[in-house]
């Protein structure tokens, strides 16, 4: 018999890789990524599994050592909101080995709670990857959040999905049927229907009306929790259900400014529309950033809802009022967003070259840049010695040197 205090997700948390529905996907390559780890051949340190709360991230990493034999190292980041702590508590254990000659891994878990300021753990956690003699598991919400840019590009990335309806329906029935309890199926799927792919909440309230005071369980409400939306959440609002009031309300819960999210939009539209509608969800972005336009100009702020109206509401509308099929589709982050940032890294290596150029040719900055290529060209090794660049710094100036003499190249001929 459960006793009402010991939570179901707890009691029935899985143990091995079998028990595990849904992900097989994310299962191969987490065991792909530890044994390159272990064998010295992964070109990562660390492997960040990401998706919707409830779905299974951290039962993943335990699940694994439990498999692979090893010892696991826990942290929760929320917890460590300071460099100093992370540096005290998870530095030794990403440096000694583990008892009885036992492999090790390293969680940490809900890395949303540290932050990136100068008082944060986010730096420090990069460093700490660099550095780690054992593989590192990083578990996340959202991850496609600004902070996490550079630690993303120090992990391999492995997208946890939502448990599907049809499976957490199952499960209920299972759960139901080892506690030898009778629930009626209607109560059973409007619980799998409202928890929305996390399984973990599906269970809590499977429990709750379990011991319910109630006789009729079909007479109970179960409250819809205010789930976050992360920016897949919001998409597939849009692109997949009929318009209702919630379409428009989409974007609300997403942390993230209006220009990007639309961004997002550009990226995926094709990936679910075609033809006629495709054309039509590309007019509504086109309203949408005519709307942008005039905000700016005129400094009407009031009207950004017109603006959020036509990328909600108006690109749900391009499918007609209907729902997409129910298939999974894979929501890419924007290409637009990466090219600005690697144009950012090479304009920040670019100043950061100039500045110390400007300083020992007693020259402005501003002249530096302007004469860059001509500098790149004439500086010797002695003068980058001079100069303290760092590793990237040279291979970049090595980079423009050997542009310059090709392009010098084609002008002779």
């Amino acid at each position: 018999m459960l006793n009402p205090t010991t939570p179901l997700s707890e009691k029935y948390r899985p143990k091995k890789f079998s028990e595990i529905k849904n992900q097989e996907v994310a299962i191969d390559k987490i065991k792909a990524f530890v044994s390159g780890f272990n064998k010295g051949i992964s070109q990562k340190k660390a492997v960040l599994l990401y998706g919707p709360a409830g779905t299974g991230k951290t039962t993943l990493a335990h699940v694994l050592s439990q498999e692979l034999n090893h010892e696991i190292f826990e942290l929760n980041s929320s917890d460590l909101r300071n460099r100093s702590k992370l540096d005290e508590v998870l530095k030794p254990s990403t440096q000694q080995h583990s008892l009885f000659s036992k492999g090790k891994v390293i969680l940490v878990d809900e890395v949303d709670g540290v932050t990136t300021t100068d008082y944060g753990g986010l730096p420090e956690l990069i460093v700490l990857i660099e550095r780690t003699k054992f593989p590192i598991i990083i578990t996340c919400n959202d991850i496609w959040q600004n902070k996490f840019s550079l630690l993303r590009s120090k992990c391999e990335m492995i997208p946890i999905k939502e448990i599907p309806y049809p499976s957490i329906l199952e499960y209920l029935k299972e759960i139901s049927k080892k506690e030898n309890k009778i629930v009626n199926e209607n109560a059973l799927k409007e619980i799998a229907a409202k928890s929305r792919g996390d399984l973990r909440a599906a269970l809590n309230d499977l429990q709750s009306i379990i011991y319910s005071e109630e006789t009729e369980i079909m007479q109970q409400e179960i409250d819809l929790r205010e789930k976050a939306q992360d920016i897949f959440n919001a998409l597939r609002e849009v692109f997949k259900t009929r318009i209702h009031k919630k379409t428009i309300e989409a974007y609300d819960s997403v942390e993230m400014e209006i220009d990007q999210i639309a961004l997002w939009l550009e990226e995926n539209i094709p990936s679910e529309y075609r033809g006629v509608e495709l054309a039509k969800a590309f007019e509504a972005m086109s309203r949408a950033d005519i709307f942008k336009g005039r905000i700016y100009r005129q400094q009407h702020w009031r009207f950004m809802l017109y603006q959020n109206f036509f990328l909600t509401a108006g690109i749900s509308a391009a499918k007609g009022n209907k729902s997409l099929p129910d298939r999974f589709t894979k929501y890419n982050p924007p290409k637009r967003i990466l090219k600005i940032w690697m144009i950012n890294q090479k304009n920040a290596k670019k100043k950061s070259i100039s500045g110390k150029l400007a300083e020992l040719t007693h020259t402005s900055k501003k002249r530096a840049q302007k004469d860059f290529n001509i500098l790149a060209l004439i500086t010797d090794d002695n003068t980058k010695r001079q100069m303290n660049l760092s590793e990237e710094e040279s291979e970049y100036l090595a980079e423009k040197r050997q542009e310059v003499v090709l392009s010098l190249g084609k002008l002779s001929a």
